[in-house]
């Protein structure tokens, strides 16, 4: 093992930290991780046996997908409550990452098996009953976050001893797909005369005329149904109803949860109002 009882050079420090020496002139650059001695005729960068440490943290921030200016940021904060808060954030970044990296693998599959019928997904017309429900409303990051506003319902419904009498789903209000910040409504079906207070409301709902295609497994097959409706609507002549209402509006109904049976198992239906 090296000598590290003095000041090295940057190709032994590099050997040391795992670093590379382009990469460390880059984070000396940009003072992440400066060389305690920087010789002012010949240029040579040395480093002491105690940066080490800095360099092990600096490895690990990069290769969680930290950025330069992030991981100086963060080197400022170690032991502090704003690192945990950034390693944590950032946890939740590459799970959802994650989730959309698996949604891209199922999509390549079902375009490699093209031709193949779609047995996951059927589509009926049908009349969804009317409904009273109870609601909460609110904007979140991408469709994906929905459950951000189900762990705000939940404890709600609990605390107003409100009790669902069915399966819930959701309701899209904008009037176009958006890429970000969608305005969800999330619902459960409640017994007529059900109050609400707080950020809870209650929606009475009209029988609706629809176009249902019903998925079974994994929620990214979604955008799949909503394309066969709109084959159904397109070879039928129908017309999705626009009418500004809220029970214009798409929606999905969840017939099982994550909590209740396997992905593989999921059913859920995405309902089209028709004019």
């Amino acid at each position: 093992m090296a000598e590290t009882s003095h000041l090295m050079s940057i190709g032994q420090f590099s050997s040391l930290s795992r670093l590379s020496v382009r990469m460390l002139r880059h984070y000396d650059a940009h003072g992440v991780l400066v060389p305690a001695q920087i010789d002012p005729w010949s240029g040579y960068r040395r480093y002491a046996p105690a940066q080490l440490a800095d360099a092990a943290d600096i490895r690990m921030l990069r290769d969680v997908g930290f950025g330069v200016s992030a991981i100086g940021a963060l080197l400022a904060v170690r032991g502090t409550p704003a690192w945990s808060d950034a390693l944590r954030l950032q946890r939740e970044t590459l799970v959802e990452e994650l989730r959309a990296s698996q949604g891209r693998l199922s999509l390549i599959t079902r375009l490699l098996d093209e031709g193949e019928p779609t047995m996951s997904i059927t589509l009926t017309r049908t009349t969804v009953p009317a409904m009273t429900a109870v609601a909460l409303r609110g904007t979140v990051p991408t469709y994906s976050d929905e459950g951000r506003l189900w762990q705000r319902m939940m404890p709600a419904l609990a605390g107003q001893r409100i009790a669902p009498v069915g399966p819930g789903g959701v309701i899209e209000h904008d009037d176009q797909y958006m890429d970000h910040d969608p305005d969800l409504s999330i619902f459960l079906p409640v017994p007529a005369g059900t109050e609400a207070a707080g950020e809870l409301e209650i929606l009475e709902l009209p029988a609706r005329d629809c176009l249902v295609a019903r998925v079974t497994g994994a929620y990214d097959q979604i955008s799949e149904a909503h394309d066969l409706i709109n084959e159904r609507l397109a070879s039928e002549g129908l017309a999705a109803r626009a009418d500004g209402t809220l029970a214009g509006h798409a929606f999905n109904i969840y017939l099982t949860s994550p909590d209740q049976v396997s992905e593989e198992e999921q059913l859920t239906d995405v309902c089209q109002p028709l004019a």
